[in-house]
């Protein structure tokens, strides 16, 4: 640091050192000169302008800092640039376009009995001498299998697919006022808005056509034919998952569910059992995941005791204890038509029924 009376820019080069300089005060170099803040004024500007003997000085302003505060607007900018990015898009996120829902392809199988229906006072003892006899009732019979993150879809991404599909089986296959024909809107919420249409189509205008069944979407009996006999539904099945591209999941499932019924309104008539296995493939895009919804892609129903006779493409009309196919073919197939055959009809096996 420069003494009491050096120059600002310290001693200048070639000066004697020390304090032994007596003219050491009165030498002044251009550091020195640069750093004044008096400047005295010409002899002709105080002549001219009858001005003081000298002004303060502007203060001259350092070099470079335009540059250096150019320099960090820059990084501030590429710094809120690269947190925006960050933050908006997602590490398992696609650029890839997501594809508009596919109308759903159906198909609902009547299975006729080869005789009569066995039927009971009691469902459990049904059960107990049925294929059912091991499954679980209800929802818990629907359980989640393991799950992980897939190429493309975070773990909770795939959990949430996964859930999605549970509650759309839960609430169209186990829900009383489902199975009643009385509601259909929990349902529907858990829908892809482009498949609305064919939703609502399907249950103003039911038409075999393998579009339009209501049977294909949801599970349902004809009030006027059979209501639950007992609260206690067997469920036995299982969900799997797979990611088909960068931007979607697929789900399906495969559940038999079995159901305790009787006539409406008859509490003393027997109860008979009456069994669907559904096959249901559900495909989630990004938004269909943000949002808890899906879209059901294909839906493949068989369900019996029925008969042939009748079109199961509105309401199912179970066949009840006591009970035997009546005779008659289901409406035609046009093989010229592009739609699924709904013309289909089985034998519902002796073995799958209980023995009483």
């Amino acid at each position: 640091m420069a003494g009491l009376g050096d120059p600002p820019g310290g001693t200048p080069e070639g000066s004697p050192g020390g304090g032994e300089d007596e003219y050491r005060s009165v030498v002044f170099d251009e550091s020195f000169v640069r750093a004044a803040r008096l400047e005295e004024f010409s002899a002709q500007e105080r002549i001219a302008d009858h001005a003081p003997a000298v002004r303060r000085r502007t203060p001259l302003r350092r070099a470079g800092l335009s540059r250096q505060a150019l320099i960090l607007v820059v990084l501030i900018a590429v710094a809120v640039g690269t947190a925006l990015y960050m933050g908006v898009r997602h590490p398992y996120q696609s650029p890839a376009t997501q594809r508009p829902a596919e109308p759903v392809r159906m198909t609902v199988v009547p299975l006729a009995p080869q005789g009569e229906v066995p039927g009971a006072q009691d469902a459990a003892h049904l059960y107990a001498n049925s294929p059912a006899a091991e499954f679980r009732t209800a929802a818990k019979g629907v359980p989640l299998p393991g799950h992980h993150r897939t190429a493309h879809f975070s773990d909770d991404q795939v959990l949430n697919a996964l859930t999605t599909a549970k509650h759309y089986i839960v609430r169209s296959a186990l829900d009383p006022d489902v199975l009643g024909g009385r509601e259909v809107r929990s349902v529907r919420v858990l829908l892809d808005p482009d498949q609305l249409e064919q939703f609502d189509e399907s249950f103003e205008r039911p038409v075999p056509d393998g579009r339009h069944a209501p049977t294909g979407w949801l599970v349902r009996f004809d009030p006027a034919r059979a209501e639950l006999a007992d609260a206690e539904i067997r469920v036995h099945g299982s969900m799997r998952f797979t990611e088909t591209d960068a931007s979607t999941l697929e789900v399906s499932a495969d559940h038999t569910m079995v159901y305790p019924l009787r006539p409406p309104g008859d509490d003393r008539a027997e109860t008979s059992l009456f069994t669907v296995r559904r096959e249901l493939l559900f495909r989630f895009d990004r938004e269909d995941l943000r949002l808890q919804q899906t879209q059901v892609v294909a839906s493949y129903v068989q369900a019996g005791p029925l008969s042939c006779a009748d079109d199961p493409a509105g309401h199912l009309r179970p066949l009840l204890a006591g009970q035997t196919a009546r005779t008659g073919i289901p409406a035609g197939t046009d093989p010229y038509t592009e739609d699924n055959p709904t013309a289909l009809c089985g034998t519902l096996a002796a073995s799958a029924q209980p023995k009483v």
